[in-house]
């Protein structure tokens, strides 16, 4: 996958924004308003591929930094207050995290179930999806369990975005069937009890020959964050977003997120808070931390917008 490689290679830095976009009648339109992007900075730094829980206490996050287990591992920095700082990053652990590559990972709603990727054996080929869970949020993670060949496939499968009803995931996966290297997919089971059902890809006007991915959905289920490098972007590979009126009508046309957020370096990454106040992402934009001499920078970018207008969490059971 040239995203993939690609994706590995490049400068990360983590920074905020403030930033109105204007979603009147929920139709989206292009007069987007953004700050400068401000980045994280240390203890975060260097770091890549952010979630953030729900409650907004939480964001995880892959890193190669010292005291890890393999190549990429998965880490977590916590805060007590949402004007607090983040803390000092903690690594989930040897029964997370392993000799090989974890990456983009995702919490789930009430904070018991953390999705990933990793390479690891075990599983169906290449990049798979694996969940780990725990009992309480002040317990620790237990061992993963790959999601099985429905989901994952000899193709590679990564980038999850669990949804706030514990019933629908998106994913990304480069297996036949789809439009472009890396295309966008959902899969939905009944209750958190069931299996999860058969891969659906998103198709047009969201998925195109182009590399698309690293989905993240809002709270209401009308907003779609995504990462491409379709053309009319600004560099590399750009942060779009789709939206529709209601969950059972189509996308529409995605929109790029303009030059504030995006820049002729790379942007990636993108995960929107729960209250659809502020999207974390990562970028490789040369004002973040140069770590080494291999010339690899990470970074976690975020900005704000105004919150959606659903308060309601819809979940399964």
């Amino acid at each position: 996958m040239n995203w993939l490689n690609s994706s590995k290679k490049r400068l990360v830095l983590t920074g905020f924004v403030t930033a109105v976009i204007l979603l009147g009648g929920r139709r989206a339109k292009a007069d987007f308003i953004f700050g400068e992007p401000v980045n994280l900075g240390p203890p975060v730094n260097p770091a890549g591929c952010p979630n953030i829980s729900a409650d907004g206490m939480e964001l995880y996050f892959s890193s190669v930094r010292s005291g890890g287990y393999g190549q990429d591992d998965l880490w977590v920095t916590r805060r007590q207050r949402r004007n607090d700082p983040w803390g000092e990053p903690v690594n989930l652990g040897s029964t997370v995290n392993s000799s090989y590559q974890e990456w983009f990972s995702t919490i789930s709603q009430d904070g018991l179930s953390l999705y990933f990727s990793s390479t690891r054996p075990g599983g169906s080929g290449g990049w798979d999806l694996w969940m780990t869970t725990r009992g309480t949020t002040d317990k620790d993670w237990g061992a993963p369990v790959n999601l099985g060949q429905t989901i994952n496939s000899s193709a590679d499968e990564y980038q999850p975005n669990i949804l706030a009803d514990g019933c629908t995931l998106l994913l990304c996966s480069s297996r036949p069937g789809g439009y472009g290297g890396l295309d966008i997919w959902i899969t939905k089971r009944d209750t958190k009890n069931d299996t999860w059902g058969t891969l659906v890809n998103l198709g047009p006007p969201i998925n195109t020959s182009a590399e698309d991915g690293r989905p993240s959905m809002s709270l209401d289920g009308l907003t779609l964050f995504f990462r491409t490098d379709r053309p009319g972007g600004f560099g590399g590979g750009d942060i779009w977003l789709t939206t529709r009126a209601t969950t059972n009508d189509p996308w529409r046309e995605p929109i790029n997120l303009g030059p504030t957020v995006n820049t002729s370096s790379w942007e990636c990454g993108p995960s929107i808070s729960r209250d659809g106040a502020t999207l974390y992402f990562h970028s490789n934009r040369p004002v973040g931390m140069v770590v080494g001499t291999s010339g690899r920078c990470q970074s976690l970018q975020w900005w704000t917008l105004t919150a959606t207008e659903s308060s309601t969490v819809p979940t399964c059971a």
